[in-house]
């Protein structure tokens, strides 16, 4: 068509037509083209959450799936018993912990940017906050009543035998929202003097009933310490050399930690310490175990062994009574709800 032989008021009027055409478009790849804006539902449920009727039921054991499964990774529910068919949550983690009815999981998101994230869930696996951090996800511990979680990741290295390994521990009140992101922020005493060193490095929290009092793992010139915490005061002392990943039992007498015994390729040996007398027991399990132990009952702690590839699952008295039982194959992560 010759436009130029149009009027001047007919080319007006393709003009607008035009213009309004192609804004229709833009509009259109504009919408299309945006990041999806989500219903706070729907947006925890993209974080990893499974569906809305999946929940946290009291009485069963919580475990990350390990191995070459398709669902590696995925949180599963465990009849107490260990026996019966696990069933998978939907969530997906690098470590998980749940008490009360507060799910703390750790994971990575790799990407264009790969980020490291603690994400809250409540007792249907909805996502309730989510802190971003840096690193490995190490360790997830969340108090008994619920309120308080926290989490080591490693920054540097990804194991407690690498040379020159760092971690960071932080905790949450989920009650108050106060937030730690480094143990490194709280005063640390020993031998009754104020403790400071530049190699300072924290992993492994457990809480006491109190919701306030917590321990934890401090190392410095190669040397490990178990601290005993006051979250209010901001301040942790050191109780005795030579302890890492302490656990507390539910009546809060005793803590559970590994110990380190061997060479490089073997190192560390499960004990627990009576924090009333101060005696230290052996358990009875004789393999290496590099893990947090949690608490099963008030007479047992279950943890995972790597084997391979994978890892299992297992449990032992906490009076060094017994022999090691295994509770389930290709899992680590455990936590009793």
């Amino acid at each position: 068509m010759n436009v130029s032989a149009l009027s001047g008021r007919a080319r007006v009027v393709i003009l607008v037509v035009a213009v309004l055409l192609f804004g229709a478009v833009g509009v259109v790849y504009v919408l299309r083209a945006r990041p999806e804006v989500q219903a706070p539902e729907r947006a925890a449920a993209s974080a990893g959450p499974a569906l809305r009727q999946t929940s946290l039921e009291p009485g069963e054991l919580l475990m990350v799936r390990a191995g070459a499964s398709p669902d590696s990774g995925t949180v599963l529910a465990v009849p107490a018993s260990g026996e019966g068919q696990p069933r998978s949550t939907g969530l997906r983690c690098k470590r998980f912990y749940a008490a009360a009815g507060t799910g703390l999981c750790l994971r990575v998101t790799n990407g264009v940017v790969t980020k490291s994230e603690a994400i809250v869930v409540d007792d249907h696996l909805r996502e309730v906050r989510r802190i971003s951090l840096s690193g490995i996800p190490s360790r997830a511990r969340v108090s008994a009543s619920g309120r308080m979680a926290a989490w080591t990741f490693f920054v540097a290295g990804d194991s407690y035998l690498s040379v020159g390994f760092s971690t960071r521990a932080g905790i949450l009140d989920t009650r108050t929202g106060t937030l730690v992101k480094s143990l490194e922020d709280l005063t640390l005493e020993k031998d009754g003097r104020v403790f400071r060193a530049p190699d300072l490095n924290y992993w492994g929290v457990t809480f006491a009933a109190d919701d306030n009092r917590f321990y934890a793992t401090v190392s410095s010139e190669g040397r490990t310490y178990l601290v005993q915490g006051d979250f209010a005061e901001r301040r942790m002392r050191v109780l005795r050399e030579n302890a890492e990943c302490p656990s507390l039992s539910p009546d809060g007498t005793l803590v559970a930690y590994k110990k380190r015994m061997g060479g490089s390729g073997d190192p560390w040996r499960l004990y627990t310490l009576d924090l009333r007398s101060g005696r230290e027991t052996a358990l009875a399990e004789p393999a290496n175990v590099d893990d947090q132990v949690a608490w099963l009952d008030a007479r047992t702690v279950m943890y995972s062994r790597l084997r391979g590839d994978s890892s299992d699952v297992w449990t032992v008295p906490s009076d060094g009574s017994g022999r090691p039982r295994l509770l389930l194959r290709d899992a680590y992560s455990p936590a009793a709800t």
